[in-house]
């Protein structure tokens, strides 16, 4: 369950191996099964999890019951709600298994002995903080800015591994589109 973690990590920053050994210790594996939550909306976010294998989505819902898709998570992928996790202040995400999932939780008490034990995890912790921000910044400039073909022909490419695994009415909510636009737009890029 470590390997990916530590092949990610690894991607990132050095670390020896008494180093990794350290780290490995400030996380709790932990098993979902498709359909069960990491988090509930107003609970409030006390976990980041490290997907080893799997998948995850969050989403919020609107007053009619809708989902509205926010990010996957797939392996050697993260998630949390940073804000809630943060903030400490409830969440108004669910954090849900799209698969049968494994995974690494890291605490948010465990967060700052983590830093203090093993510095090189700050320098990990900030790339991984400046991507997700560059991802938002894209996906919100994406979501005010272009069509929704243009919308999905960025998905493909970016993500197009994706189509395999997600249903079409989460990747439709996902890109702000019905499903049967989705359909109409899959048709017309065919």
């Amino acid at each position: 369950m470590f390997s990916e973690l530590e092949k990610n990590l690894r991607q990132h920053i050095t670390l020896t191996t008494d180093e990794f050994d350290r780290v490995k210790r400030y996380f709790v594996p932990k098993k979902l099964r498709r359909k069960q939550f990491m988090l509930e909306a107003s609970d409030v976010c006390t976990r980041m999890a490290f997907v080893s294998k799997g998948a995850l989505f969050s989403y919020s819902t609107s007053e009619k019951g809708s989902i509205n898709v926010v990010q996957f998570a797939f392996e050697s992928w993260w998630m949390a709600d940073l804000y809630s996790f943060f903030t400490e202040e409830p969440s108004k995400l669910y954090i849900e298994a799209l698969e049968d999932s494994e995974l690494l939780l890291l605490k948010a008490d465990r967060l700052q002995p983590l830093l203090a034990d093993v510095p090189a995890m700050e320098t990990y912790l900030r790339i991984l903080y400046q991507n997700a921000y560059v991802a938002l910044q894209r996906r919100l400039e994406e979501t005010i800015g272009l069509t929704a073909e243009q919308r999905y022909l960025r998905f493909m490419e970016r993500d197009g591994r994706l189509l395999l695994r997600v249903p079409q009415h989460m990747i439709a909510s996902y890109l702000g589109v019905t499903p049967e636009t989705l359909s109409r737009i899959r048709k017309q890029v065919s």
